[in-house]
C-alpha cells in the first residue's frame, strides 16, 4: 500500500474513530443515567416502606370534600352560619387609611376581641380600628369600638359611653385582668404607641398606659400581644410582638411593584426585622421592661430577626412554666422556653417549629395551639401566604419535637389556595372533636390581574374533624354546606364565642377597610355540651393558664384557658366542650395556674357553669350561670 492509499485509509478511519468515541461517551452517560435511575427507584422503594416519608405522596389527589365522600369517608354535618351583623346592630366599619400609596399597614389590620367586659354573662365585642394618615388630614371619625351584648335585643355601641372611642392606628387587641381586680382590661397594639385601658367596674375604661409603662416606642409597629403569667407570681405579664421597621419613607423607598399593577402592597422581605417587648408585672399597676429576655438576632447580620404577627402561650415541655410560640412573617418562627421565670431561651429550630418541611420560612400570619385529637398530641397551626399550605405542626404525647403534618391531617392541599390570616381550633358541631377554621383574603386588591388563581376577597374555610379512623383526620366542608361562612371576605382577625347564649360557638371575622362578618352558628344536631366559666372575679388572680380536662363517654378532652389566639384577636374566656350524644359527664378536673388541682362536680349538661377558686382541700364551688 503506497503512501497515498495509507493517507486515504486514515482519512476514512478518522471519522469512524470519532464516531466510536462519541458512541462510547454516550454509552458511559447512558450507564450513569441508568445507575442514577436505579438509585432513585431504590430510594423510592425504601421510602415507601417508611410511612413517615411516604405521607407527602398523598398530596397528589388534592381531593375536595365531594371526592372524599365518594371514597367512603364520613361526611361533615349540615351546619349553616348566618351573618347577623345588621340584625344585631353592629355597624362598625374598619378604616385602614388607604388613599392610593399602597402603604403596608393599610392591608394588615385588624383584630377583634370577644369578652364580657361588664360581667353580665353575655359576650361583648371590641373592634380594633385604624385611622387616616396624619399627612392626609385626620378628618374621619374612625375610633376603636365596643359593642355591649344586650342578649336577645342584639348589641349596642357603647364606645363613647365607656371611653374607648379613641383614635389610633390600631392593629391587635388582648383582653385580660392585668391588675387582679376582677374586671377584664384591654390592651391595644398599634402603629405608633400602644394603649392599656383599665376596666373600672364594668362601667368605663381609663387609659393607664403611661403609668403602666407599656406604650412602647412611638415609631414602632406592634401587632400581636399576650397576657400570661411568666414567673408564676399570680399576676399577668405582657409580651408584645413587633412586625418590621416601618415608616412612610421606608415604604416608598422599598417601592414594591407588580407588573400590570404598578406600586403594590409588598411582602416584608425588604424591611428590617424588630425585637419584641416583654414586660414583667410589678403587681402595683406598673410593669418592668425586660425585653432583653426575648431578643433574637440574625446570626449572619447581627440584626434583629423578628417579624411577629401572632403569639400563643403554651407549656411546651410540661414543666409548669408557660412558654411562647411566635409566628414570624417570612423569617423563622420562634419558640421561647421559659427558664422558670428568669428569662427565655429560643428553641424554634430544636423543636421543629422554625421552618416548613422544606426548610423554608413561610409568610406566617395567624396561629393557634391545641390538644386537638383527644389523644394527648399537641398541634400548632399557622396560616400562611398564598401558595403556601397552612402549617400544622404536631408533637405526639410526651414529645416536644414537632413535625408538619398538614397533608396527613387533610388541611394542606386546600389551604394552599388561600392567603390565610385568622385561624383557630373549635368544636363547631359539638361532637367532642376540635374542628378547624381559617379566614382568608389577599393583601393586594388587584391581585387577580397578575395571578388569575388569586382573588382579593376569598371564602373562609371550615375543616370538620372526622376522627382517626378516616383517610384524613380533617375533611374540608363544602361551601354549599356552611351558609354565609362561604361569603368571600378580605379576612383578617377572627374569633369565636357564644354570642347568642345557645351553647354553640359563633364566629366574628374582621375585614380590612370593610364591615365585620358576624356569623351565628345555626347547628341543630341535638348534641350535648358544657361551658366552663372560670370567673376571675372569684379568684383574686386571673385564671389564664388553667388546664381543664373533661371525660365523657370514654373520650377525654383537654383545654388550656388562653383567649389569645388567631390573628390580632381574642376569644371568650369561657371554655366550650362538645359532648356529642353523651348526656352525662364522667369527670371534670381543673389544674389551676398556681399548681393546685380540683375535681369539679357537674350538676348536668347543656349549661354553663361558673367555677370558683378551690379551697385548701381542693374543692371548687360550682354555680349555674
Amino acid at each position: 500500500m503506497n503512501n497515498d492509499e495509507k493517507q486515504n485509509l486514515a482519512d476514512e478511519l478518522e471519522p469512524m474513530e470519532q464516531d466510536d468515541a462519541i458512541i462510547g461517551q454516550v454509552f458511559r452517560w447512558s450507564l450513569l443515567v441508568m445507575i442514577g435511575l436505579a438509585l432513585i427507584v431504590l430510594i423510592v422503594l425504601f421510602a415507601g416502606s417508611r410511612e413517615e416519608q411516604a405521607l407527602p405522596v398523598a398530596e397528589a389527589p388534592l381531593a375536595g370534600p365531594e371526592e372524599l365522600a365518594e371514597t367512603g369517608e364520613q361526611s361533615p354535618p349540615q351546619v349553616g352560619f348566618s351573618d347577623m351583623a345588621d340584625e344585631w346592630g353592629i355597624k362598625f366599619v374598619h378604616e385602614n387609611g388607604a388613599y392610593g400609596e399602597r402603604l403596608l399597614p393599610e392591608t394588615m389590620g385588624s383584630g377583634v376581641a370577644i369578652f364580657d367586659f361588664d360581667r353580665d354573662g353575655d359576650q361583648d365585642l371590641f373592634f380594633v380600628n385604624g385611622k387616616s394618615w396624619p399627612w392626609q388630614g385626620e378628618s374621619d371619625d374612625a375610633t376603636q369600638a365596643l359593642y355591649r351584648n344586650d342578649g336577645e335585643q342584639g348589641f349596642t355601641d357603647v364606645s363613647a359611653a365607656t371611653g374607648v372611642d379613641m383614635k389610633l392606628y390600631g392593629m391587635g387587641v388582648v383582653t385580660a385582668d392585668f391588675d387582679n381586680d376582677g374586671w377584664t382590661d384591654i390592651f391595644i397594639t398599634a402603629v405608633g404607641g400602644n394603649r392599656l385601658l383599665r376596666n373600672i367596674d364594668g362601667d368605663h375604661f381609663v387609659d393607664v398606659t403611661a403609668a403602666a409603662g407599656v406604650a412602647g416606642d412611638n415609631t414602632a409597629w406592634s401587632t400581636a400581644a399576650v397576657f400570661f403569667d411568666a414567673d408564676n407570681d399570680a399576676d399577668l405579664d405582657l409580651y408584645v410582638a413587633n412586625y418590621v421597621e416601618w415608616s412612610r419613607d421606608i415604604d416608598l423607598e422599598v417601592d414594591y411593584q407588580l407588573t400590570g399593577i404598578g406600586r403594590a402592597f409588598g411582602p416584608p422581605a425588604n424591611y428590617a426585622g424588630t425585637q419584641a417587648y416583654f414586660y414583667l408585672n410589678n403587681g402595683d399597676g406598673s410593669f418592668s421592661d425586660r425585653s432583653d429576655w426575648v431578643q433574637v438576632f440574625n446570626p449572619a447580620t447581627g440584626q434583629a430577626m423578628g417579624k411577629g404577627l401572632a403569639v400563643v402561650p403554651i407549656d411546651l415541655n410540661h414543666d409548669g412554666w408557660m412558654d411562647l410560640v411566635v409566628a414570624n412573617d417570612t423569617v423563622r418562627n420562634f419558640a421561647f422556653e421559659n427558664l422558670q421565670g428568669h428569662g427565655f431561651r429560643e428553641l424554634g429550630l430544636d423543636l421543629g417549629l422554625a421552618f416548613d418541611n422544606a426548610g423554608h420560612a413561610t409568610g406566617a400570619m395567624g396561629m393557634d395551639v391545641a390538644a386537638y385529637g383527644n389523644n394527648g398530641d399537641l398541634a400548632v397551626a399557622i396560616g400562611n401566604f398564598a401558595n403556601e399550605m397552612t402549617s400544622f405542626y404536631v408533637a405526639q404525647q410526651g414529645s416536644t419535637l414537632f413535625t408538619d403534618e398538614a397533608i396527613l391531617a387533610g388541611i394542606g392541599p386546600l389551604s394552599r389556595k388561600a392567603l390565610s390570616f385568622g385561624l383557630f381550633f373549635f368544636d363547631y358541631d359539638l361532637d367532642g372533636r376540635l374542628d378547624f377554621f381559617q379566614t382568608n383574603g389577599h393583601v393586594e386588591p388587584e391581585i387577580n390581574i397578575v395571578q388569575p388563581s388569586q382573588n382579593y376577597r376569598q371564602a373562609s374555610q371550615l375543616f370538620w374533624q372526622c376522627g382517626e379512623d378516616c383517610q384524613r383526620q380533617y375533611v374540608p366542608v363544602a361551601e354549599t354546606q356552611v351558609g354565609d361562612l362561604a361569603i368571600p371576605v378580605v379576612g383578617r382577625g377572627a374569633a369565636y364565642g357564644d354570642l347568642d347564649g345557645d351553647g354553640d360557638l359563633d364566629i366574628v371575622i374582621t375585614q380590612s377597610g370593610d364591615r365585620p362578618i358576624v356569623l351565628r352558628n345555626d347547628q341543630r344536631g341535638g348534641q350535648h355540651w358544657l361551658r366552663v366559666h372560670l370567673d376571675p372575679s372569684e379568684f383574686g388572680q386571673s385564671p389564664i393558664g388553667a388546664v381543664v380536662t373533661l371525660s365523657s363517654g370514654g373520650v377525654t378532652q383537654q383545654r388550656t384557658l388562653n383567649p389569645t389566639r388567631s390573628y390580632l384577636s381574642q376569644m371568650e374566656l369561657v371554655l366550650t366542650f362538645g359532648l356529642g350524644t353523651n348526656p352525662e359527664i364522667d369527670g371534670l378536673w381543673i389544674l389551676w395556674p398556681d399548681g393546685r388541682s380540683a375535681e369539679v362536680s357537674v350538676p348536668g349538661v347543656d349549661r354553663e357553669i361558673k367555677v370558683a377558686w378551690p379551697d385548701k382541700d381542693g374543692v371548687a364551688a360550682v354555680a349555674p350561670k
